[in-house]
């Protein structure tokens, strides 16, 4: 018996112990945007300067949504900005539709890749011919299947520079759609939002989603472009912010005007490549934040075992202790849900309040599995010849 009651009073207080850590990551950095909407919510409404802008955009496939595409960008507030688009598209249809379009709007381009380019990431040499062929300094990424949610994303982003602003984050959402997976999807997207947004806040940048990504064109030229990871397929976002963002020279904007979204996915396998390409890309990331956001993953789990044994063998006889240990996993989930509910409201995405306790416990396995599959994978899946 005394065994078990000295046992119970070191497991409640590791509990205690992780609660507080989990409070913390909580309450101090993916709470932070919230915070600082707060402090300050009218301060990007302020700015007005308008620089010239140039829009580059890679074609591949999803032809069938390129003109949307091609037309919420072109219908944006904005005075002055091109669009420069680098098509990878053989069937010729880009061209047509590009052609089309061109025809009525003086600020649109369009160029390709050569034909020859095999043994290079064609999206990264497409990027860097359309970086090299734009006129502007200011440079705005997205995808052909992520628009803008509203005719002022340009100015959102463009706004947030300041003389030494090199680049600027946005944030991407998923438009939600009934279904499980989709659920599992916005919840992993916007925690993958949250994290990046309240690093960067925190003053220590570490990475980007290229389909809401601002930064200078004479920031990709001092760091040769995608030199460093020339040998990768992708990259092309995640790595190049890794590389180059600074405490100093990165700034986020969140509000309404500056989110784009991305339309809900067909099929799981195709997001399942995308989550495998973003797990090579980031075991390259120097600095300490990707650890620092597995540690809290793994507090996490700590925390929920060590919670749950706590109540299971408190009971019956030490059943106060149950109860503290039981309360405290559950004031942690009530913080979390308050935090993402908040959090999902601000970047226009519908709560998945419901299923968080499932989807909080299956997340961090899925990422798990993601990381093993990428270590027992060969390594020419995901590199490439550059010689």
């Amino acid at each position: 018996m005394e065994n078990t009651v000295s046992v119970v009073y070191i497991l409640i207080g590791v509990t205690v112990g992780l609660f507080l850590v989990q409070s913390a990551y909580w309450l101090l950095l993916y709470a932070r945007p919230l915070r600082k909407l707060y402090q300050a919510p009218l301060s990007q409404k302020k700015k007005t300067a308008t620089p010239p802008v140039s829009i580059v955009l890679y074609v591949e496939r999803d032809v069938e949504t390129l003109q949307e595409q091609l037309l919420s960008l072109l219908s944006q507030d904005y005075p002055s900005y091109e669009v420069v688009v680098v098509i990878d598209d053989t069937s010729g249809q880009s061209e047509v539709i590009l052609k089309g379009l061109e025809e009525k709007h003086s600020n649109l381009y369009h160029t390709y890749i050569p034909e020859g380019a095999k043994y290079v990431s064609r999206k990264k040499l497409a990027l860097t011919i359309g970086i090299k062929a734009a006129k502007h300094d200011i440079l705005l990424f997205t995808e052909v299947r992520c628009h803008p949610v509203s005719n002022k994303w340009i100015a959102s982003l463009s706004q947030a520079y300041t003389p030494e602003t090199e680049i600027v984050q946005g944030l991407c959402g998923y438009r939600y759609t009934d279904g499980f997976m989709h659920r599992f999807i916005a919840y992993d997207n916007l925690i993958e939002g949250m994290q990046y947004l309240s690093a960067t806040l925190a003053h220590h940048p570490f990475t980007g989603n290229g389909r809401n990504l601002s930064y200078r064109k004479s920031l990709f030229f001092n760091k040769k472009g995608y030199y460093q990871s020339l040998a990768l397929r992708d990259g092309d976002d995640d790595l190049f912010v890794n590389e180059s963002a600074t405490p100093k020279n990165t700034r986020i904007v969140y509000s309404a005007d500056s989110l784009t979204e991305t339309p809900p996915v067909a099929e799981f396998r195709q997001w399942m490549a995308t989550k495998f390409a973003r797990a090579v890309t980031s075991s390259h990331y120097k600095g300490a934040m990707p650890l620092f956001f597995r540690m809290e993953t793994l507090s996490y789990f700590l925390f929920l075992g060590a919670g749950i044994i706590t109540v299971l063998m408190g009971l019956p006889d030490m059943w106060k202790t149950s109860a503290v240990a039981g309360g405290l996993v559950l004031t942690r989930y009530v913080i979390k849900v308050v935090i993402l509910h908040k959090a999902s409201a601000l970047f226009r995405q519908k709560p998945v309040t419901m299923w968080l306790f499932v989807l909080e416990f299956i997340h961090p396995l899925f990422g798990m599995y993601i990381h093993i599959r990428r270590f027992f994978h060969r390594k020419e899946e995901y590199t490439l010849r550059v010689n």
